[in-house]
């Protein structure tokens, strides 16, 4: 029965109908709120299944398992974060300015891509589908490309003399990443009393460089 599911499953997508793309596009959003709520150990598929008031042999059409819901919640938005990065870090302009960018648009991703990228954020990698699976190493490649973009940008800063640190480009990114990441505890996109996304970027990229920036001196007679 469970392979005769499969292979529907399989025609379903390589078909890729418009209602069977809009309904798969439902439950993945659906389980990415349950995810959020209950955490990836905490949550079943009949839980999800529920919450899209339906029953879990209804979505064996349309996902073979928590997860590849999870998977596929979360691996799109990781990518185009390591790509924005990179494309950041190869782009003309100071260190600062560049800081600035990619603090701004990892935010506006968060809320861009809510509530995906918090669900991945408050997970450990080593409980969703083991720490050697295949989807693991693949994130985990993802997120160096992601953290050595940050201490490129912020290394050539310290080389340039553009950015002031006594300590390694490598501990200065992780606490940026470690800043930003720390919003998942309290951000929540809609919510009347939240900031903008991009308002918070901007706020913590200054609150950064208020702290790295080496300050310009002024001309003579300003």
């Amino acid at each position: 029965m469970a392979s005769g599911i499969g292979r529907r499953r399989a025609a379903a997508l390589a078909e890729g109908s418009a209602a069977y793309t809009e309904r798969r596009a439902e439950i993945v959003a659906a389980a990415a709120r349950v995810f959020r709520k209950n955490g990836f150990n905490g949550t079943s598929l009949a839980e999800i299944a529920e919450s899209l008031g339906t029953d879990r042999a209804t979505l064996y059409y349309y996902i073979g398992s928590k997860d590849e819901l999870f998977h596929e919640i979360v691996r799109d938005a990781a990518e185009a974060n390591a790509l924005q990065a990179e494309a950041i870090r190869d782009s003309a302009g100071t260190a600062t300015v560049k800081l600035t960018r990619l603090i701004t648009s990892l935010m506006s991703s968060y809320a861009e891509h809510y509530p995906y990228l918090f669900v991945y954020i408050q997970e450990d990698l080593s409980k969703v589908s083991g720490g050697r699976s295949p989807w693991a190493r693949q994130m985990s490649a993802i997120n160096k490309r992601y953290d050595d973009a940050i201490i490129a940008i912020v290394k050539s800063g310290i080389e340039d003399g553009t950015l002031r640190t006594t300590t390694s480009a490598r501990v200065i990114a992780n606490g940026i990443i470690g800043m930003v990441n720390w919003t998942h505890r309290w951000y929540r996109k809609g919510d009347p009393s939240m900031p903008d996304a991009n308002e918070i970027g901007s706020a913590y990229a200054q609150m950064v460089l208020n702290g790295l920036a080496v300050e310009t001196a002024a001309p003579a007679g300003s």
